[in-house]
């Protein structure tokens, strides 16, 4: 609980008082490696605290094919935010790398801290900017980037990614072929 604190601290004032009324409601679990936090056809209800372990977001397409389109890891918080707001079914699967540490705050828990702590509202927004501005960074990077640039900065986004997951979902994230992914690896300078 004490990594949710500092990265609740680290955004709004929040008091003793108000962070105890706040985690006696949040609920710690353990997920081993591949379990599923969130499914398609469901709606989000739930907005998940990474205290420790990766996971991934991933759409599925119609051909079955498995799209990376996010990763989160330690400190971060993950949801289907849009459907989560919406009160609308995901089209998302959140699902984990590695045997991960969660702590999962309902929605009754959200909407309280939203009326009863001091800056609720605020650190709703701060958590909607950052997500908001991720994806628009991610839309820009994948037209404006090559895959050679994408590439070199995905550690800036997810610091040492390449030693904890398998290769073809970094090429998924990133928009190409595990094969691209090799040669660019090696230094190539094929273009996509």
């Amino acid at each position: 609980m004490e990594a949710l604190y500092k990265a609740i601290q680290s955004m709004i004032n929040i008091s003793g008082t108000e962070w105890e009324r706040f985690a006696e409601n949040c609920i710690e679990k353990k997920f081993p490696r591949h379990a599923f936090l969130s499914k398609p056809l469901a709606v989000p209800n739930e907005i998940f605290f990474i205290a420790n372990g990766l996971v991934r977001v991933l759409v599925t397409d119609e051909e079955g094919i498995d799209h990376s389109i996010h990763f989160a890891m330690e400190n971060q918080f993950i949801c289907d935010y849009a459907s989560f707001l919406q009160r609308k079914s995901s089209i998302y699967t959140i699902q984990t790398l590695e045997e991960s540490e969660i702590i999962v705050m309902p929605r009754s828990l959200i909407e309280w801290g939203y009326k009863h702590l001091q800056e609720g509202n605020k650190l709703g927004r701060l958590i909607a900017e950052y997500y908001f501005i991720y994806q628009d960074n991610r839309i820009k990077n994948m037209i404006a980037l090559s895959p050679k640039e994408r590439y070199d900065s995905i550690t800036e986004v997810f610091p040492d990614i390449h030693n904890r997951i398998p290769q073809h979902m970094i090429a998924s994230y990133l928009g190409i072929t595990p094969v691209h992914l090799s040669r660019l690896k090696k230094g190539g300078k094929r273009k996509n």
